[in-house]
């Protein structure tokens, strides 16, 4: 029987439905002790033991992915969509199979987009812990009706936050290399128009090319009182830029789901701030979403373990 080692936390959290799979798939399932990612040494270590591998966020670097090729690892699935913690060019070298699991939680992270906004710019959080310690704060918010939002990434996920703003009567404009002309939305080349946007929205794939994609360039060109949410990768932003921004005023408010370092340190900056909201990496979790996707990678995995 083929050994599975799985290390991605959402899916952890389903142990009973691991195992049916697995079962079902003729499987022996290996579950990490994990909160976010394991090491590369962690990795390395117990990787050359298992036949296949369902990656989270884990870095599968090529020394990781060579320590388990070296013994029975044969086949890598990345949980979820963004694919840039692993190293595809030397899956490819070392002849592992590979795959991701594409268009499983386009709603569920377009919902929580949708949710961070509204927190922002009508302060829930900091109405919410006053009303917890006694206090009465009326904060005056900010309308989403008659606004502009960039959205950064047109992909499925970045259709689906663009239907709900649009729905709440606010212009979009989209940001995408390979996007196609939309009756629902603008498109503009990244940076220009920023200075019309009042909401910008980061749902796109993570690549060296728009690392740091928010700097101190952008947000310097960006609209003054902008509220910047990040659903897809930390570094998008560069925080030390983020924090120059917000310590100035510049920038109204930002919800971050996702960090540069996961999770943050504890003495962040960046976490003194009341006019944020944080997410711990969790935009894609609910049990619907996770159970289908759940699914689909031990399918895939069982796919490749095939071959």
């Amino acid at each position: 029987m083929k050994k599975v080692f799985i290390s991605c936390p959402p899916m952890l959290a389903e142990q009973e439905q691991i195992h049916e799979l697995a079962e079902q798939f003729n499987l022996e399932a290996i579950c990490a002790d994990v909160v976010q990612t394991l090491t590369e040494q962690e990795l390395s270590e117990v990787l050359p033991t298992c036949d296949g591998w369902i990656a989270g966020d884990d870095p599968g670097t090529r020394r990781v992915l060579t320590a388990g090729r070296s013994g029975s690892l044969s086949a890598v699935i990345k949980w979820g969509v963004g694919v840039d913690n692993i190293d595809q060019v030397a899956a490819a070298d070392l002849g592992l199979g590979f795959a991701n699991t594409p268009g499983m939680f386009n709603h569920e992270v377009a919902d929580l987009a949708y949710g961070y906004l509204i927190n922002l710019v009508r302060h829930i959080r900091s109405i919410d812990q006053s009303v917890r310690s006694g206090g009465w704060i009326k904060p005056q918010g900010t309308s989403l009706h008659g606004k502009t939002a960039g959205v950064v990434g047109l992909g499925n996920i970045g259709q689906e936050i663009i239907r709900r703003l649009n729905v709440s009567g606010v212009s979009v404009i989209g940001y995408d290399p390979y996007a196609k002309p939309h009756e629902n939305y603008e498109i503009a080349e990244w940076p220009a128009r920023l200075e019309e946007c009042d909401f910008l929205l980061l749902c796109c794939a993570l690549t060296e090319d728009n690392r740091h994609l928010i700097n101190e360039q952008a947000l310097s060109a960006a609209k003054e009182g902008l509220y910047l949410v990040n659903v897809s990768r930390g570094p998008l932003v560069d925080q030390a830029a983020l924090l120059a921004a917000l310590q100035s005023g510049r920038i109204a408010g930002a919800a971050l789901d996702v960090f540069e370092q996961e999770p943050p340190a504890t003495d962040d900056p960046l976490l003194r701030f009341d006019n944020c909201v944080f997410g711990s990496h969790n935009a894609s979790n609910t049990r619907e979403a996770v159970r289908a996707t759940n699914a689909r990678a031990m399918e895939l995995l069982h796919g490749l373990l095939q071959d």
